[in-house]
């Protein structure tokens, strides 16, 4: 299934924007989160041609601004788009969402969205001693099942795990997006990489809030099993 990645922190050349965030289209009509900015988001898109008429619906992993900061712009111009998100998100997002004539749906659960995606629903996590909701994006292909995830707050083998259990029998191929390990030690990584080892994951693609440290280790077990995800890369899970 066709994978673009829309906006990340490292990019693939200088003509892409570079931010703070994360975000990928899957399948040319499901959006995974928006970055930043919508400037920089749309900047991206332009370059890649990528076309937002397409797009059926954006999923949101997490409320932070991060990765909210490019739906605004979207929903601007495209009205009536469904919003995934989570129960547990500010009533501040839900009401704009709403303002700017989005479809919010609040996904508590396991969730059918599209032929051969779907989503977690909400799994309780933990930012700076407040309670993050979050979810992760599922897409299901030949090659087995893949995650996505925005920053992991909940714990990046938690999700996986509760992946795992809607899919026992299938095979986990490619797991990418924030670890949201970048303040973790050396011992609390290899703890996870240990685990996906275990759970026979193919391939990984820890980014954004991962932190080079993580990024290393797992390349290093990992080897052709690793993939340096950037802005700009499109690529088939």
């Amino acid at each position: 299934m066709k994978t673009e990645i829309f906006f990340n922190n490292n990019v693939i050349n200088k003509k892409f924007s570079a931010g703070w965030g994360f975000s990928c289209l899957v399948n040319s009509c499901i959006l995974f989160d928006t970055g930043e900015s919508g400037k920089y988001l749309f900047n991206n898109i332009k370059i890649m041609r990528a076309d937002i008429s397409r797009v059926e619906a954006v999923v949101i992993s997490h409320d932070h601004w991060d990765h909210t900061g490019g739906l605004w712009e979207l929903l601007k111009k495209r009205k009536e788009l469904k919003v995934y998100a989570c129960p547990g998100f500010s009533r501040e997002f839900k009401e704009k969402v709403k303002k700017l004539q989005g479809k919010l749906v609040e996904a508590d659960k396991f969730t059918k969205i599209e032929k051969n995606i779907f989503i977690t629903g909400e799994i309780s996590g933990s930012y700076d001693g407040q309670y993050m909701p979050e979810q992760a994006l599922i897409v299901k292909t030949e090659n087995g099942i893949s995650v996505i995830t925005g920053c992991a707050h909940p714990g990046v083998v938690k999700m996986v795990e509760k992946v795992k259990e809607e899919f026992p029998k299938e095979q986990l191929y490619f797991v990418f997006g924030g670890f949201h390990l970048m303040d973790k030690d050396k011992r609390a990584v290899e703890v996870v990489v240990e685990r996906f080892k275990e759970m026979n994951v193919k391939k990984v693609g820890p980014t954004h809030c991962s932190g080079r440290k993580a990024e290393n280790i797992f390349e290093d077990r990992y080897g052709s099993g690793f993939v340096s995800i950037k802005a700009g890369q499109v690529f088939e899970i």
